[in-house]
């Protein structure tokens, strides 16, 4: 039962990371319908971002977080208009291959920039509250909660589980209560009709890409401070999203959260019949998705094709 919590934790945690991905995934696909591969990337870049300004720029970690979400919002739109607005009205194949393109070319940068070799955020660069540890002395518990069986919780997973949290309910209020995200529904819905309506759906599809690269630089950073950064990370916590995007129906907000944390504490409790098997449970848990449900738990069916 202890290991069961400490997993479930561990679980709900990686759930937030892969929630915060999928909606990027998500928005995208929810105006523009198209499966934005390279956005794995962008959640790369995130975190490499606030590596080097914490490590080569000594820019305090809390400026760092803000600095690399706008970084990569600015990323995002960039792909958006020099990769993607060009093909609006190309067969949806030729938008697709130029997003696994990108995907593939961002890859190679990082790692021409950084190398193939993995990094971490040193100590120094990390708030103190997110180092946790137990005085082997005294055995008190240093910036962390207790678990049963011994386990203990850091302030960091619950700072990153908590954020999480926080940005899904702001984007949410964005969505549905703001002009802005009037404007994005009213996109999804009919992108024809917004135009009559006089909204500026190539400015509308920028923001939404922004918002949802912002969102995967959170991601980003928060996997570099659990993990390590490394030019493939992009990739293998990318498709764990985009199963998460799948599971709770590609195009739905509401869904890819859930979705997220579905494939989060699957792949943690995955982990315990075989470490190696990690990734595959997301793919399994995709595949049986499509073949029993392809809208997703939270999609709307259409006879519309993809």
């Amino acid at each position: 039962m202890d290991q069961f919590i400490v997993q479930l934790v561990n679980g709900l945690v990686l759930g937030g990371i892969y929630a915060l991905i999928a909606v990027g995934y998500t928005m995208v696909y929810g105006i523009i319908q198209l499966i934005n591969f390279a956005h794995g990337e962008i959640f790369m870049f995130g975190a490499y971002f606030a590596f080097v300004l914490v490590t080569v720029f000594g820019l305090p970690f809390w400026v760092a977080l803000p600095v690399s979400m706008l970084l990569c919002a600015l990323l995002g739109v960039l792909i958006d208009v020099v990769a993607y607005r060009p093909l609006r009205n190309a067969p949806r194949l030729s938008a697709l291959i130029t997003a696994i393109g990108i995907s593939l070319a961002l890859q190679n940068l990082a790692r021409l920039i950084w190398s193939a070799s993995q990094q971490s955020f040193p100590d120094e660069s990390k708030p103190k509250i997110f180092i946790s540890d137990i005085d082997v002395q005294t055995g008190a518990i240093i910036n962390a909660i207790p678990l049963p069986g011994g386990a203990i919780l850091p302030y960091r997973d619950v700072f990153i589980l908590l954020l999480a949290v926080v940005l899904m309910i702001g984007l949410n209020r964005l969505i549905y209560l703001t002009k802005i995200g009037k404007a994005m529904r009213a996109c999804a819905e009919n992108q024809t009709a917004a135009n009559l309506m006089g909204i500026n759906t190539n400015m509308v599809i920028s923001v939404t890409f922004a918002i949802g690269s912002a969102l995967g630089a959170v991601a980003g950073v928060m996997v570099g401070l659990r993990e390590v950064i490394e030019p493939t990370m992009g990739y293998y916590k990318g498709v764990a999203a985009f199963a998460a995007a799948v599971l709770g129906g590609i195009g739905n907000i509401t869904g890819a959260m859930v979705g997220g944390i579905v494939i989060g504490i699957a792949e943690t409790f995955g982990a315990d019949i075989h470490s190696g098997y990690r990734l595959a449970f997301a793919y399994v848990i995709m595949i049986l998705v499509i073949l029993i449900r392809p809208s997703g738990l939270f999609g709307k069916s259409t006879s519309k094709r993809a």
